[in-house]
C-alpha cells in the first residue's frame, strides 16, 4: 500500500525508533527533495513564490498532522517552509513519521 494512503499510528514509548535497512526502504518511497538526517530524522525544504502560497502549505500540513494524530517541527519563512519529522516519543523515526511525509506531497 502507497505511504500516502496509509494511517498514522501512535507508538508506545520503549519502542526501538527504526534504524539501517527498514530505513531505507520506507525511504525509496518517498518522494525527491526528503533527506534521512542521522537515522533519527526526515526533513525537507519547499520553496514558494511568496509568504502567502508558504502559509497556506503550512495550514494544510497541519490540518493532515492534527488529522493523522501526528506532528512535524515546521519552519516558516517568507517563501520558504521546512519541516522536520521524528517521533517524539521513541527518539527517532517510525513509520507514521513516513506516512506523513508522504502526505506532505499530496
Amino acid at each position: 500500500m502507497d505511504l500516502a494512503q496509509k494511517k498514522c499510528s501512535a507508538c508506545a514509548q520503549g519502542i526501538a525508533p527504526l534504524k539501517g535497512a527498514a530505513l531505507q526502504t520506507l525511504y525509496k518511497q518517498l518522494p525527491p527533495g526528503w533527506k534521512i538526517v542521522d537515522e533519527h530524522h526526515l526533513e525537507r525544504d519547499y520553496t514558494f513564490k511568496n509568504f502567502k502560497e508558504a502559509l497556506a502549505f503550512v495550514n494544510r500540513v497541519g490540518a493532515i498532522a492534527e488529522e493523522e494524530g501526528h506532528h512535524p517541527d515546521i519552519f516558516l519563512a517568507w517563501g520558504k517552509v521546512k519541516i522536520t519529522l521524528y517521533t517524539h516519543k521513541i527518539g527517532g523515526l517510525s513509520e507514521s513519521d513516513f506516512i506523513l511525509a508522504a502526505k506532505c506531497n499530496v
